[in-house]
């Protein structure tokens, strides 16, 4: 790997487009978006439904493909890559939360942290010692063995996002990660991601109607006219 892949951001989006076709009627949502995330920084995403706040995410997650503009993870053109490389960069590279926690309720808060790594090849043994870990930085460490069900609200989205954190990604993508929690437990868990992000050297773009929650963040960005703009102040 050059020395430009190496130095080069975790996500960037450059001039990216993306358009909808119902009928006759085509929908451009992002038109020429840009966006550069950095190592260890935490961008919030706060824009009005219905401006293509999902739709950024999915492009920046590789599980939609821009029809025009590029999506470089660490310098790599995912464009350029067939599906199954595609797939590969968004396993290894890329955690996603989403407001709902998603997990598998046949499975302990460990085995569905362990679950994603051991897919990706990782040794059971190796995968649980990581599933500990992290489920001990969220405060989970009594709550490893315990199914879904019998779990907090809370607690839950902490599991999701270890989950996510799981394959050691450059970039995380969280849709409304609190948006289901009361306002106690969202400000735990989001106090709980924070850290961790911040810890693991993860770029992260969250997206929030919370604006309280969007100030304790590095910055702020929102989507208009299909393009994302910063928010000052």
């Amino acid at each position: 790997m050059n020395d430009t892949v190496n130095t080069a951001p975790p996500l960037h989006l450059d001039g990216v487009v993306r358009r909808y076709i119902s009928g006759e009627e085509t929908l451009e949502v992002l038109s020429g978006a840009d966006l550069t995330l950095h190592g260890g920084e935490i961008v919030a995403l706060v824009a009005p439904s219905g401006t293509g706040k999902s739709t950024l995410l999915h492009v920046a997650g590789l599980l939609e493909k821009p029809d025009a503009g590029c999506v470089l993870l660490a310098g790599q053109d995912a464009g350029a890559l067939p599906d199954g490389g595609r797939t590969e960069l968004r396993r290894d590279r890329i955690g996603f939360v989403y407001q709902f926690h998603h997990l598998l309720a046949e499975f302990t808060a460990r085995e569905n942290v362990m679950i994603p790594q051991m897919i990706a090849g990782v040794p059971r043994s190796q995968a649980r010692a990581r599933a500990d870990e992290l489920l001990a930085d969220f405060g989970l460490a009594h709550r490893l063995d315990h199914l879904p069900g019998k779990l907090s609200g809370g607690e839950k989205q902490r599991v999701a996002i270890a989950r996510a954190l799981a394959n050691r990604p450059h970039v995380l993508l969280a849709d409304e990660p609190t948006g289901n929690l009361d306002v106690n437990t969202s400000d735990a868990v989001f106090d709980a991601l924070l850290v961790t992000v911040r810890a693991h050297g993860v770029a992260a773009l969250i997206a929030t109607h919370n604006m309280e929650l969007a100030r304790r963040m590095d910055r702020i960005v929102t989507l208009r006219d299909g393009k994302v703009v910063p928010v000052e102040g």
